[in-house]
């Protein structure tokens, strides 16, 4: 009897340290969204309660976990990036999602950004080359209860045509220029947010029109470059 009352003693105690870690990240949290976001100017609600509410921390890797609410980007491995908080917010503000809206995600990198999409949108798609990333993040996502957030490995200048037409798409990397196929893949007034360039990159609001599109340059961007498609990938 006294060998359970030590067992459960320990449970509670490491249950205790799990709870006090969450809670210093949930004020973490909080801190990110008043002094990132809404002093730079994002003001939509339902984005300020998403990024309160997903555990930025849980989508970057343990040695920079501690990094996990400043307003910097993050390695996650294969020469990739989990964006700034700031970025994510932004380009999910400009981008207009309604509730219901159906979401192509390019680039789903550690899944944060899909994550927070899932929290406004209705469906996301989201469209990872590099198989582990999306591999693991489909884990991940599933295991937190994602239901609406659905991953392929594939190539992203291909988008997801089978699931066409988009009301938005999020491009997380940046190509040269504007993919036509992800244009094709918009509705008629869907919007594309996206960072175009090589080395001075903006991050562009698309918008598909009946009779084409518009562009409008927003901000000027660092991003990782979109990958070329390769053998092996659809």
């Amino acid at each position: 009897m006294k060998k359970w009352i030590f067992l459960l003693i320990i449970a509670l105690f490491a249950a205790g340290l799990a709870g006090a870690q969450d809670d210093e990240f949930a004020s973490e949290r909080i801190r990110m969204v008043e002094k990132q976001l809404e002093r730079r100017g994002v003001t939509d609600p339902r984005i300020l309660e998403a990024m309160k509410k997903v555990k930025r921390h849980l989508f970057v890797p343990k040695r920079v976990r501690g990094l996990s609410y400043e307003d910097t980007p993050l390695p996650i491995g294969y020469d990739q990036t989990i964006s700034q908080p700031y970025i994510v917010a932004y380009m999910t503000e400009v981008a207009g999602i309604k509730p219901g809206d159906k979401v192509l995600e390019i680039g789903t990198g550690s899944g944060y950004q899909a994550a927070v999409l899932a929290e406004i949108a209705g469906e996301v798609y989201t469209v990872e080359i590099v198989k582990p990333l999306a591999d693991t993040a489909r884990t991940k996502l599933e295991d937190m209860g994602f239901t609406n957030v659905h991953v392929r490995w594939g190539d992203g200048y291909k988008g997801w045509p089978q699931n066409a037409p988009f009301d938005v798409i999020i491009v997380t990397a940046a190509p040269p220029e504007v993919p036509q196929v992800l244009v094709e893949q918009l509705k008629v007034g869907g919007r594309m947010v996206i960072p175009v360039g090589i080395f001075f990159q903006e991050i562009y609001l698309v918008t598909k029109t009946e009779s084409g599109i518009e562009k409008k340059a927003l901000l000027p961007v660092r991003f990782v470059p979109m990958v070329h498609p390769q053998k092996g990938k659809d």
